[in-house]
């Protein structure tokens, strides 16, 4: 999912600083009614193309990784925004099983369909992984966007994933997620590491998510509890403030009261944490980085302009606006000597 926070009113046009336009419209948040407003849809997956961009392009690095020679059997997804297209296009190229695990209920079986229905489509005429304007800003880049046939060859596609009984399943999942036996699980409130079962996921993946978890390290504790021994996770994490500074990294400036002010009651803003405290996290948690594609932009701010708590940032957290990583959760040692 790409989430992106609504535009602030424009500063010219109101006559006030840029800062004070989103204290003002975090205190708004608390005005009745506004719940109602918050709860919009978050964008990105409400397309099919994305949905398949986005999952073509993590599959294909974890295949470029080593870390699966085909599409991973049981996965989840945090964060999968207006559909649960991308877990959908999971499914249509070979895995058995998905959780999509969200904080508020975007997503509905209708828009699920046609987002299905289009997604088989773009499958059955391998369509090149889209890369054009709309996608301009989805990470991670990939050295060739033609359609994945070392990953996904003819024979597997037609003989296996696009069989009409397999789909017809699938079909029928949508409409009844969460049913005894379905291969589709769709919750929200996740934040529970006893939301799935635990060391039964191959794979947990997300996009433009974890920059909202609320604990950093809870979050990854609890993926590191979802995941089997020898599974992994892919993430692209988005470190920027999203239009609530003057500049890409100006969150970095606010005081915690004054963000507290700005976050106001939104249901997920930006949790300020920078690069090297999600390495850290993974890192705690146990997993093993197998691959990371940093983005970066030029800092127009320097350490000591930051808030107190942000000043210890080091040069690389100060432009890393963004960050694509793999990583593993190591098998035990008991498991290996026994190989």
């Amino acid at each position: 999912m790409c989430r992106t926070l609504g535009r602030s009113a424009n500063p010219l046009r109101s006559g006030l600083p840029l800062k004070i336009e989103h204290l003002l419209r975090g205190a708004a948040t608390y005005l009745p009614g506004a719940q109602a407003r918050l709860h919009r849809r978050t964008g990105g997956t409400d397309s099919a193309t994305y949905c398949y961009g986005v999952w073509l392009r993590h599959l294909v690095m974890a295949h470029k990784n080593k870390l699966c020679p085909t599409p991973p059997e049981r996965i989840a997804e945090l964060g999968p925004g207006d559909s649960i297209g991308t877990g959908l296009a999971a499914l249509i190229s070979g895995s058995d099983t998905y959780y999509g695990l969200d904080v508020v209920r975007y997503a509905n079986a209708e828009r699920n369909l046609a987002i299905f229905d289009e997604l088989v489509d773009l499958f059955r005429r391998r369509m090149s992984i889209p890369d054009g304007p709309e996608m301009a800003r989805v990470k991670p880049q990939l050295g060739s966007y033609e359609f994945p046939t070392h990953v996904l060859p003819d024979a597997r596609l037609d003989e296996c994933c696009l069989k009409r009984s397999r789909l017809e399943r699938i079909r029928r999942a949508i409409a009844a997620p969460n049913a005894p036996g379905s291969p589709i699980f769709y919750a929200t409130q996740w934040f529970s590491s006893d939301m799935v079962r635990h060391e039964t996921v191959d794979l947990i993946f997300s996009q433009s998510v974890l920059q909202y978890v609320e604990d950093v390290s809870a979050t990854y504790s609890m993926m590191a509890a979802w995941l089997k021994p020898g599974g992994f996770m892919s993430h692209q994490i988005d470190y920027k403030s999203h239009k609530l500074s003057d500049e890409w990294n100006g969150h970095w400036r606010y005081s915690d009261i004054e963000w507290a002010v700005i976050k106001g009651r939104r249901t997920y803003t930006n949790n300020r944490a920078p690069h090297s405290d999600h390495i850290a996290a993974l890192r705690a948690a146990g997993f093993t980085i197998a691959y990371e594609q940093r983005v970066t932009q030029p800092s127009a701010l320097e350490p000591r302009e930051l808030a107190p708590r942000f000043r210890h940032l080091s040069a690389d957290d100060l432009t890393s606006s963004g960050a694509f990583i793999q990583s593993t959760k190591p098998m035990p040692q008991s498991a290996i000597a026994s190989d």
